[in-house]
């Protein structure tokens, strides 16, 4: 997608997409495909299987895009979520390849810290808080994110006994959200 790309736009298509417009939905396609294809491949690993999954979220885009609204988030947040949920069901029926290396809580880089002021988007609000957290909480909690990983997963891959996992995750998004809602 195109970063410059009005989300006002993308909101359309999808209400367009819900009365069954096809030019929409094509449109639609064209502008998130590239994005969601690339959070499908870095959850899934390989091509084949992402590009399955990108089918299936297109599917649900084309059934469900009635569901969207707009006064509870963004329309590439929406998309992205529905992509991240596809990529784990696909994940938990197994048969498909999962992010296994192990996970070095100490040697990441700390992120660098963001001055206020320069706080404009969303995603430099998200940066600074996540740079806020303890390392460990962190480090599992993109890990999650961006892999799909269960706490089993995260547990196995740090070497932690998985009620710390547990714990650190909990606390993590505790304090993200904390953060996020000042």
């Amino acid at each position: 997608m195109d970063e410059a790309q009005d989300p006002s736009d993308i909101a359309g298509l999808l209400m367009a997409t819900a009365r069954q417009d096809q030019q929409a939905f094509e449109r639609l396609y064209r502008l998130t495909s590239a994005k969601l294809f690339g959070i499908c491949k870095r959850m899934l690993l390989q091509g084949t299987d992402a590009e399955d999954v990108l089918q299936e979220v297109y599917i649900t885009v084309w059934a469900k895009a009635a569901q969207f609204d707009a006064q509870r988030g963004k329309p590439i947040t929406w998309l992205t979520t529905i992509a991240r949920s596809k990529c784990i069901d696909r994940l938990r029926l197994g048969g498909v390849d999962r992010h296994m290396d192990p996970v070095d809580l100490d040697q990441l880089p700390e992120p660098e810290k963001t001055d206020p002021v320069e706080l404009a988007s969303d995603q430099q609000r998200l940066d600074n808080c996540l740079s806020n957290l303890q390392t460990q909480h962190r480090t599992v909690i993109k890990t999650a994110f961006f892999d799909g990983c269960t706490y089993h997963d995260l547990a196995a891959r740090t070497g932690v006994p998985l009620g710390t996992m547990k714990s650190w995750i909990r606390r993590g998004l505790m304090s993200l959200k904390a953060c996020l809602e000042q």
